[in-house]
């Protein structure tokens, strides 16, 4: 990666870590949307150190392979599309029936009490699945010696689990027992 690339990718991080997790580590207010005012964003980020403009956000949201931020249509607010911790956020995402199998990546050291207890969100508002097994290896891989578990998605959406879609295609679940995770 040239420079230019390790520094939009520290940006991209920096930005989902106070955009999903620790908005108050900068002084910055989110709606229980997870909007945060971009001007507010540049101000705290660059009082810690973080030298970012507008001109750089736009372009850590343009070229995100994730999808994993938008900007408001009047180009003053800024937010996550998911992975929120943060209690202020309550995002609400359209409802839709999954594919019959979707996927979880994760890390070979937890699949021991997932097998046991079946996927929890963590910190996080939701379970976080992939419609493809090579998306699910690549998050599986930020955590350690990467594995996929294949879910019954539409089994589950059919005895009552809700699905939801992020924007950027990324589904997620509340919970995952462990009867659906077939592989």
């Amino acid at each position: 990666m040239g420079t230019e690339e390790n520094r939009l990718n520290e940006i991209s991080k920096f930005l989902s870590y106070v955009l999903r997790h620790q908005p108050d580590a900068i002084g910055l207010q989110l709606d229980d949307q997870g909007w945060g005012d971009i001007d507010s964003l540049i101000i705290g980020a660059n009082k810690q150190g973080h030298k970012i403009n507008r001109s750089v956000i736009q372009t850590v949201v343009a070229i995100n392979d994730k999808r994993r931020f938008t900007i408001s249509n009047d180009g003053q607010r800024i937010r996550a599309l998911q992975g929120h911790s943060t209690t202020d956020v309550r995002l609400r995402y359209p409802e839709k029936e999954p594919p019959e199998h979707l996927y979880h990546g994760t890390a070979t050291r937890f699949l021991h009490s997932i097998r046991e207890e079946g996927i929890k969100p963590g910190a996080r508002h939701h379970v976080h699945l992939s419609q493809d097994r090579q998306t699910a290896i690549a998050v599986g891989k930020r955590y350690g010696a990467p594995s996929t578990l294949k879910i019954e998605a539409l089994r589950m959406h059919q005895q009552g689990f809700k699905f939801f879609l992020a924007e950027n295609g990324v589904w997620l679940a509340d919970y995952i027992p462990p009867s659906f995770i077939v592989e």
